[in-house]
């Protein structure tokens, strides 16, 4: 009995041009006062110092004269913030994880029916969505109140 094999033909070699990229040009200066910045000044200094900690007074030295200095100003408080002040500051002007969803699946699979009802209780009603068997049930009153500070602490450590 002969052996079946399988793979891939060959196939001639088709006979391509290189691309050929027009050179760079270095777009002239603005003429006249350059616009107002998108974002806020504070925030541009965030990302400095999130993309690149040792050059971002060089990154944020790109702006304006004015606003550069200003960016640097606020570079100087985010650089003194502890790590933990930084990590916050950049959850809450930048928003969400993109796998929040799934983080907070998996911590409502993990914790007690009590921590788990508490944590319902605090979602956000845009979360409250991705449990649609549970419903809002009223405070327990005999619930300590460190489990609703535990309850809101998961919440923002998913999330963010």
């Amino acid at each position: 009995m002969e052996a079946t094999r399988v793979g891939r033909a060959t196939r001639p070699k088709a006979k391509t041009k290189p691309v050929q990229l027009p050179p760079r040009e270095e777009a002239p200066p603005p003429a006249g006062p350059l616009p107002p910045l998108a974002l806020p000044l504070e925030r541009y200094a965030l990302v400095a110092w999130v993309l690149g900690r040792e050059r971002a007074a060089e990154l944020l030295s790109g702006l304006g004269t004015r606003e550069a200095e200003r960016a640097k100003e606020h570079l100087l408080r985010i650089s003194g913030m502890s790590s933990a002040q930084r990590q916050a500051k950049v959850a809450v002007e930048f928003g969400e994880r993109a796998d929040a969803a799934a983080r907070l699946r998996g911590v409502m699979e993990e914790v007690s029916e009590p921590l788990r009802r508490e944590l319902f209780r605090r979602l956000p009603p845009y979360h409250r969505t991705l449990f649609p068997e549970r419903q809002l049930e009223p405070v327990d009153e005999a619930s300590p109140p460190a489990l609703g500070a535990l309850a809101e602490r998961l919440i923002r450590e998913a999330t963010r």
